[in-house]
């Protein structure tokens, strides 16, 4: 859980005032810091002012030289542009910040959110799927994406074209949240333009990137973790096999989270995804009474929606900031152009995958390496 970020001897100290919030984002913001390391610094400084004055010096030691962490003034304006949009920022542990998101490993330190912060109170669940969906396939997530609403759940989904689409636009009504994979201002793509100005309206629009970020390929992977974060489970409509859809779905499963799929005709790429997932285990949805059977199943729900159950999950011994810029760089040198296998990775590292599996996931926030189809990993040059 995200709780083992901060197990030590000091407590997490949410910010409190206006210069912790500046803290906190100047921090995040700063080159090379990631979610892990944001959260390592704050447990061995305490505050994210100290962190500050100290990561250069971290740097330092860890090879990198002319470290400047992030100046007052950019952070000043991202959080001027946010007060003139009614844009939010919510940072973690802070009473507005999802609780299921706090739940998994890599929450994200701050998120900024435009529209109903309400609706983060509320169980979740994700509709994801083909951005070229089929007439079916976005029939279906309008029918899911309705009774999933009148049964009282919050429909998620990334404002993509196809599936993400459909899903909410038949939510609207009922409530949805729209993870950005840019800046929660920059709307993406275009043509969701009028789909976004209602979800604001009506809905909640939330993002963990800078304001006016525009999205990058190697944002929607990290999107896609909360997307997932946020909701008790996701349901993969129309899929093919090698697709964000998939991503979302691994990362659901590493969080503890139910996977479900409808299934398609066995010639249709589209659904090839969806069916190799039920091979695989995957509950397989026919209707919404499908999605809550199978949510209810795994909760007590006392007539009430479930609660997301944290994950047990077996704790590490703690590294230092330098062992963990050690094993980075370590990473890094064993990756090039050329993708390779991650279990080949984690092999030559002669490390547990447990050990590496975080750390990989570090430097793919970070945009140091990407994730490829079939589990290969490239560095990105």
């Amino acid at each position: 859980m995200a709780e083992d970020l901060f197990s030590s001897n000091h407590t997490l100290h949410p910010p409190q005032t206006d210069e912790d919030l500046l803290s906190w984002l100047r921090l995040i913001r700063s080159r090379r810091v990631g979610v892990t390391t944001f959260f390592k610094l704050l447990r061995e400084h305490k505050t994210a002012d100290d962190a500050l004055v100290a990561l250069p010096e971290v740097a330092r030691s860890a090879g990198v030289k002319d470290y400047e962490v992030c100046p007052e003034n950019v952070a000043i304006a991202e959080m001027s542009l946010a007060q003139k949009l009614g844009v939010r920022m919510i940072c973690y542990g802070t009473p507005d910040y999802p609780a299921a998101l706090m739940d998994i490993t890599d929450a994200p330190p701050i998120v900024w959110v435009r529209g109903d912060t309400t609706l983060l109170s509320s169980p979740m669940i994700a509709l994801v799927g083909a951005r070229n969906a089929s007439s079916l396939g976005t029939r279906m997530a309008r029918k899911l994406a309705a009774e999933l609403g009148e049964a009282g759940f919050v429909v998620v989904s990334g404002l993509a074209r196809g599936i993400d689409t459909a899903s909410h636009l038949a939510a609207l009504p009922s409530g949805t949240v729209a993870v950005f994979g840019g800046g929660v201002d920059v709307i993406y793509p275009q043509e969701n333009a009028a789909l976004a100005d209602e979800i604001f309206k009506t809905g909640l629009c939330l993002s963990e990137q800078p304001m006016g970020m525009r999205p990058q390929a190697r944002h929607f992977p990290t999107r896609n973790r909360i997307i997932s974060g946020l909701s008790h489970a996701v349901v993969v409509v129309e899929a093919a096999l090698k697709s964000g859809s998939l991503i979302t779905a691994r990362n659901a499963l590493d969080q503890g989270r139910e996977v479900l799929a409808v299934p398609g005709h066995p010639i249709d790429a589209r659904a090839s995804g969806c069916n190799a997932l039920i091979r695989e285990g995957a509950t397989l949805v026919r209707s919404a009474e499908d999605v809550i059977e199978a949510i209810s199943q795994s909760h007590t729900v006392n007539n009430q929606p479930p609660e997301p159950q944290p994950v047990a999950k077996k704790k590490l011994p703690k590294r230092s900031l330098r062992e963990i810029s050690k094993l980075h760089t370590e990473i890094l040198s064993r990756l090039g152009p050329s993708p390779i296998a991650e279990d080949q990775l984690i092999r030559d590292l002669a490390l547990p995958a447990k050990a590496i599996n975080p750390e990989i996931t570090t430097l793919e926030l970070e945009g140091r390496i990407e994730r490829r189809a079939g589990g290969l990993l490239s560095i990105v040059r």
